[in-house]
């Protein structure tokens, strides 16, 4: 599979996915905005009241009803944050026209129309969204962002991250923050959407067995056309973390303990970022890797144990679900095996184990057609331009000595424990 990536205006991108192995074509606009605390609430409200109705369709009982015209097509949309910036995103799903009965019929277009016109044509009344939805879609994020503590794993990494970059936009929680709702409404969440639309970037994926009208489609849509080139309102680097904040321990009515650890990682340059993902894959990001097998397996004291890399703000997160009172233990532990990696204490096998596990997540990227998007969307982000099979090979030419060089990069900046 090959991106093609075209700029169709400044500071608007057009990606084809061109590939024959599906019998969809997926059609997702992502509009990528800097994360603000003065608008991350707005920005994900805005999201959740676009899929309610548009000037043509004015219902979402329209909007399934042409979805449905188009043989069950499906859309979705959400909020996700990488590195300091918020991304609105929005698919459509729909069966591939060269798969229809009747091969004159045009579905691609005909999608292409509908998640325009649901983006950039909403429904607007009075120079204002529809009121009735703007409240409905208050209550709904209201619980949202309650709902967040239900799911105790997520809840401890979010509240890391928090902690670790207190006052800084990576910070932010994607849905925003119920003290904003009030001051939200029909009349000023338009201006925002406005403002929003004049000024974030945006990528147009289309992934599917494509023809070459596709481009013209896109370029010709009116919902596109009347959009103004900009210079996108992004942060293309990501601020590096410089503040250590030590310990952070809350209490809630939680059975199980929840230990995160986060990692600053001092990579000088985006090659290295690849040798920390051996490194993590090593230090607890499988089931062979240190901390999982001493923390879990062979101390007992954890129920799970792993890591994640976020290679766009260069952190590493242990995550622990321990009993609370295994904390001391768990977290000594955790410590010993950073300071095995230091002294560079893993083998040749480790690293090699290390790579495979990784290059068979890599193969699995072109298994569907969201996780392509999502990877070169990923690649448009880091301003990198690395095919799959780009990807696999730097990963395969990583040496052990590639993984001590990052190991005394490694610092631990913020502990989490969140404890009945």
């Amino acid at each position: 599979m090959k991106d093609i990536k075209k700029e169709i205006k400044k500071g608007i991108q057009l990606h084809i996915l061109n590939t024959d192995k599906f019998k969809t074509n997926l059609v997702a606009i992502f509009l990528t905005t800097k994360l603000e605390r003065e608008t991350v609430t707005a920005n994900a409200l805005i999201s959740a009241v676009l899929r309610r109705g548009t000037n043509y369709m004015k219902t979402q009982e329209e909007i399934s009803k042409h979805l449905e015209e188009l043989y069950g097509a499906s859309f979705d949309c959400g909020i996700d944050k990488i590195g300091d910036n918020q991304i609105l995103k929005f698919y459509i799903e729909t069966v591939n026209d060269t798969f229809l009965p009747q091969s004159n019929e045009n579905i691609l277009n005909r999608t292409i129309e509908n998640i325009f016109d649901i983006i950039f044509n909403p429904l607007v009344e009075n120079n204002a969204f529809k009121k009735e939805y703007v409240e409905q879609e208050k209550i709904n994020m209201k619980q949202r962002i309650e709902g967040r503590i239900d799911n105790k794993r997520t809840y401890a990494l979010d509240r890391c991250i928090e902690e670790m970059y207190k006052d800084k936009p990576f910070g932010l929680y994607r849905f925003g923050y119920i003290e904003d709702l009030n001051n939200i409404n029909e009349i000023n969440l338009y201006e925002r959407y406005k403002k929003l639309i004049e000024q974030c970037k945006i990528d147009v994926f289309v992934s599917g067995n494509i023809n070459d009208e596709v481009e013209n489609m896109i370029v010709e849509n009116q919902n596109l056309k009347q959009l103004e080139e900009r210079e996108p309102n992004y942060n293309k680097e990501s601020e590096k973390n410089t503040v250590k904040q030590g310990e952070k321990i809350e209490t809630m009515d939680v059975m199980q303990g929840k230990l995160v650890v986060g990692l600053d990682v001092n990579s000088q340059n985006e090659d290295e970022k690849y040798n920390v993902m051996i490194y993590n894959a090593i230090l607890g990001g499988s089931a062979n890797s240190k901390i999982f097998q001493n923390v879990r397996e062979k101390a007992n004291l954890a129920y799970e144990a792993s890591s994640r890399y976020l290679r766009y703000k260069d952190n590493i997160f242990i995550n622990c679900g321990i009993e609370i009172s295994n904390y001391e233990k768990a977290l000594n532990l955790i410590k010993e095996q950073l300071e095995d990696m230091r002294k560079g204490d893993f083998t040749e096998e480790e690293v090699e184990n290390a790579k495979n596990s990784i290059i068979s997540s890599i193969k699995t990227i072109d298994d569907e057609q969201d996780t392509s998007i999502t990877y070169y969307f990923g690649q448009e982000m880091s301003g990198n331009q690395n095919s799959v099979d780009d990807y696999i090979e730097r990963i395969g030419k990583i040496t052990k000595e590639d993984v001590i060089q990052v190991t005394n990069k490694v610092e631990m900046n913020t502990v989490y424990f969140l404890r009945n």
